[in-house]
């Protein structure tokens, strides 16, 4: 790092946003009408949990919302605190809120799936009387992290990777407006590499960004193409990778490998996040999501498989953990793959976001009182096992997509039987290729 930068914090840091309108993604969350900026200019802020991918704006978001609705700060790392760091936030809250008519102060929670059970317990009362607004960030599924209790007295909004609209926003405003970038003289030619680079993440953004300006010293002009960015990052891996941001390369990396089945290349993996001291829980909750999204119906086994995986590595624990997770990583490699469950749902998600509650058909609706009988409620149902083959051929989705395919069996050993079925069931709609 150049002798001037190096007095300055680092880029990230610089371009942090003060305001809704210069923070950048999220629209679902902050554009017009949408959730939190009603929460904002309501004024009415309650507890949630920000659950999404590292770089997508969760702190920024938090220091935007506490300084937007004028309220006291404290911020906490679950790495680094404890109940008593927590407890000495809520007596300095409960104090000045003796001289405060602004509003609850908001706690900031990072990472605060690292919390363990006692020191979330220790949030519940603050949170339950107002002392604190709450507000958490984490990478981890809420669901699995956060007890139940706690979950249950805040919201939980998604926050997505950034597109790469908005990761080119970033950096226009970076080399337009750093009070370091703006005076030297930078051409982008390309900026494949450093979006590539980035995996989504805005301060993996600038700080590639950072790295490959300091990489020129005092040379001008500065070019940043694909091969200036890539090679800075070789020669600066371990700079680029300062916040342990690899571990998201490296558990993209195992499940990829997994779906590309590679056996080998995943054990690698597997044991890179094993020495590198990754939460055993973590990795064999990946596992059972790639039984079903890669796997799925090509080897129904994989999901038993996986399942069990967990249940006996939360048993067990660790070092002995590591041998279920490597049985189970390899039988998920060595599996045939299939995503069709996995489409059919997302096909269906899509057609149900477009065409709204559609009314279920009569026949198929529930009968329990007269008037609902009297109304035609089940009429014209056929009880399938009175048919046979225990199938009965009637239509059971609404009228409006009636004969629409969610699920398309792939060309494996086990789903060629199902389509073999549903072919002999739905002629219409599965004919063989």
């Amino acid at each position: 790092m150049s002798a001037s930068s190096s007095l300055l914090p680092p880029l990230p840091e610089r371009m942090r946003p003060a305001s809704l309108d210069q923070y950048v993604g999220q629209r679902h969350l902050v554009g017009e009408g949408c959730v939190l900026r009603k929460m904002i200019e309501s004024g009415n802020l309650s507890s949630f949990i920000l659950w999404g991918p590292p770089g997508v704006g969760k702190t920024t978001l938090a220091h935007i919302i506490a300084e937007t609705m004028d309220r006291e700060f404290y911020t906490l790392s679950a790495v680094t605190s404890g109940v008593k760091d927590v407890r000495e936030v809520f007596d300095k809250a409960r104090a000045n809120s003796l001289f405060n008519q602004r509003g609850a102060p908001v706690l900031f929670i990072d990472e605060i799936h690292r919390f363990n059970k006692a020191q979330q317990d220790a949030l519940l009362g603050a949170v339950e009387t107002g002392t604190i607004v709450l507000i958490g960030a984490t990478t981890e599924n809420p669901s699995f992290e956060v007890i139940t209790p706690l979950l249950s007295r805040c919201q939980v909004f998604v926050l997505k990777s950034l597109e790469r609209d908005d990761l080119q926003t970033l950096l226009d405003r970076a080399l337009r407006e750093d009070v370091l970038l703006k005076h030297k003289d930078i051409r982008v030619d390309e900026t494949e590499a450093l979006l590539r680079y980035s995996g989504g993440d805005a301060r993996k953004l600038l700080n590639v960004l950072e790295i490959v300006v300091d990489s020129f010293g005092d040379r001008s002009p500065i070019v940043i193409d694909n091969r200036t960015v890539t090679e800075s990052i070789q020669e600066n891996m371990a700079i680029y990778d300062q916040d342990g941001e690899m571990h998201y390369d490296i558990i993209s990396a195992f499940i990829k490998s997994i779906r590309g089945s590679d056996p080998n290349a995943a054990i690698y993996y597997l044991a890179r996040m094993i020495d590198g001291g990754e939460d055993p829980l973590f990795i064999a909750r990946r596992l059972c999501l790639s039984a079903s999204e890669d796997v799925g119906l090509a080897n129904p086994n994989a999901l038993l498989l996986a399942n069990a995986c967990f249940e006996v590595v939360s048993k067990i624990g660790m070092p002995e953990g590591r041998i279920p997770l490597a049985e189970t990583t390899v039988y998920l490699a060595s599996s045939p793959k299939s995503n069709g469950s996995y489409m059919a749902i997302e096909k269906a998600l899509a057609l149900v976001r477009e065409t709204g509650n559609l009314p279920v058909p009569l026949p198929i609706r529930n009968a329990p009182t007269q008037l609902m009988k009297d109304l035609n409620y089940s009429d014209g149902y056929k009880y399938a096992h009175d048919y046979p083959g225990h199938f009965a051929d009637m239509e059971f989705l609404p009228e409006e997509i009636k004969g629409t395919v969610f699920y398309d069996p792939q060309p494996n050993k086990h789903e060629n039987v199902l389509r073999a079925y549903l072919e002999a069931c739905w002629p219409k709609y599965y004919q063989k290729g």
